[in-house]
């Protein structure tokens, strides 16, 4: 489905925008409505994780750093960041990636059909700051490097194969990553105050060993079109890739990405900002937009973000309250669960179980505030299809 855009009205002059199930009609740049509950209702008070969540939803903890993930031998990395989730037989997979430098890296954790955990088990190692990434098609996990010079690393979720640098994708300070099968491609956010939007286009779809480096050229502003150029020199040295190719667009703190349905939206941090890309028509314009509602939408610390079936987005937050937001496709803004007790730490690596029916992130830094403190959760409920 294509999404409309959420501030359409306020960002080109239309005649209304939606927050928090409220209906805001007026000029452009008119405050908007106060925020509402969203499609599950407010959230309730703290349960025994100390997460509040709707009606009918439930939260367990799956594992902490430093700890045994329970029913296995297996101690848990520091930092917990990005996320995927995997099709296992009638169970699934979690895989998560480790923030920290050195080692860094990622694990995964194997779930039966009834959700119990009967595996976990390293699955890249001796990387550095392994922030997001994203899932490929042929089930494989990208996990980016948030360091200069960065690298991606293709890794396999069940630790079979041995996980292959993949220097062709470029080096550069990566952040996320997102498949795009229609037009065979991945796209790569950069976590820069000046970083650029890239796709890099596989010589063969399927193999990441080698292909081309392509970043987005656009105007300034926040909607026009937009087209690709190639990156002449994907390693990033002597000069950065974001700096190789005149009228690339600059980005404020690339993180989170996902695409669905021709579109893919990305999230910048530098503006609190979510943008969208519409592929079939090759334009961009803004989904979110803090600026413009005046601090008065829940969404704030904009970072990883993932889709569900019902194409409701869902917005991890760094900082803010601690939040998982969701942007619905009638464009409500709505929280959809808060973490306390945890301002010193951060929302990660949000990921639907295959059937939709869990919701899988982290706390990065926990209670303690400190890397070695993650949390890394599951949320059970009545998910809209």
């Amino acid at each position: 489905m294509e999404r409309r855009n959420l501030l359409r009205a306020a960002v080109l002059g239309g005649s209304a925008a939606v927050f928090g199930g409220t209906l805001w009609r007026g000029a452009a740049y008119a405050a908007p409505a106060q925020p509402g509950p969203g499609p599950y209702g407010a959230l309730g008070s703290p349960d025994a994780n100390g997460i509040r969540l709707p009606s009918g939803f439930t939260s367990r903890v799956i594992a902490r750093s430093g700890q045994t993930v329970s029913g296995t031998s297996y101690t848990w990395h520091n930092a917990p960041d990005g996320g995927a989730c995997y099709a296992d037989g009638s169970g699934w997979i979690y895989v998560s990636n480790s923030e920290i430098n050195p080692s860094g890296g990622a694990s995964a954790v194997k779930f039966s059909s009834s959700g119990t955990i009967t595996a976990a088990y390293r699955i890249l190692s001796s990387t550095r700051q392994n922030c997001a990434g994203g899932k490929t098609p042929w089930n494989t996990w990208l996990s980016c490097e948030e360091v200069s010079l960065g690298y991606v690393y293709e890794t396999d979720p069940w630790g079979v194969n041995a996980s292959v640098q993949r220097a062709a994708m470029g080096r550069f300070k990566h952040e996320a990553a997102a498949a795009d099968p229609v037009r065979q491609v991945i796209y790569l956010t950069e976590d820069e105050t000046n970083g650029r939007f890239y796709r890099f286009v596989p010589t063969t779809w399927g193999n990441l060993s080698s292909g081309t480096l392509q970043v987005m050229v656009a105007g300034s502003g926040t909607s026009g079109s937009f087209t690709w150029a190639n990156v002449p020199d994907p390693d990033g040295s002597p000069t950065a890739t974001r700096s190789q190719v005149s009228g690339s667009k600059s980005f404020n703190g690339g993180e989170g990405c996902h695409y669905a349905d021709n579109t893919v939206w990305f999230t910048t941090k530098g503006d609190n900002r979510v943008w969208q890309l519409n592929l079939t028509s090759n334009t961009y314009e803004l989904a979110y937009d803090d600026s413009l509602v005046n601090g008065t939408a829940p969404l704030t610390g904009v970072d990883n973000i993932t889709g569900s079936s019902s194409g409701d987005l869902f917005v991890a937050e760094d900082g803010g309250n601690m939040e998982i937001c969701l942007i619905t496709p009638d464009d409500v803004v709505a929280s959809f669960l808060r973490v306390d007790g945890q301002s010193g730490s951060e929302i990660t690596g949000p990921a639907f179980s295959p059937d939709d029916t869990r919701l899988y992130f982290s706390s990065q830094r926990g209670t303690s505030g400190s890397s070695s403190g993650g949390i890394t959760y599951e949320v059970t409920g009545p998910f809209r299809a």
